[in-house]
């Protein structure tokens, strides 16, 4: 239950975090299983997105060839994961921050893995309450 009196759910529209979650389809396999070239394009979407690099995990699998990429930046993540057997890749990339924007990141490794079809979505994360919208709220419910 959201922070309010008497149990009323109150809740900041604004949140504290961007989420944008793509499915790149139809991208060329030697796209996909080029770990080196992934590791360049994360880093140059975070740094073309305004985000401070802190560090980050790479991984190449055997089977499929496919590669994981994850860059930890000071304001949340962004990681790629291939399936060049599929021609496929999964981008999640989480901002915290209004400095950042995780829609110019993502847009910078579309175009590095080069899709045939895009998929792609933005979830707010952490919708809570600031101080003063809920203040407002236990006043309004005060005088009533």
């Amino acid at each position: 239950m959201g922070a309010g009196s008497r149990g009323t759910p109150v809740r900041n529209l604004d949140g504290l975090g961007r989420h944008v979650i793509g499915e790149l389809y139809g991208c060329d396999p030697a796209s996909l299983k080029d770990l080196d070239g992934i590791i360049d394009a994360v880093r140059r979407a975070a740094k073309e997105a305004g985000a401070t690099i802190v560090g980050d995990f790479a991984n190449k699998y055997d089977k499929g060839e496919g590669v994981s990429y994850i860059l930890v930046v000071k304001e949340s993540h962004l990681s790629v994961h291939t399936w060049p057997e599929l021609g496929y890749a999964s981008v999640d990339i989480y901002t915290c921050g209004d400095h950042v924007d995780p829609w110019r990141a993502f847009d910078v490794i579309a175009e590095a893995l080069k899709p045939r079809t895009v998929s792609v979505m933005e979830i707010k994360r952490g919708l809570m309450v600031k101080e003063a919208e809920q203040r407002a709220s236990i006043a309004l419910e005060e005088l009533r």
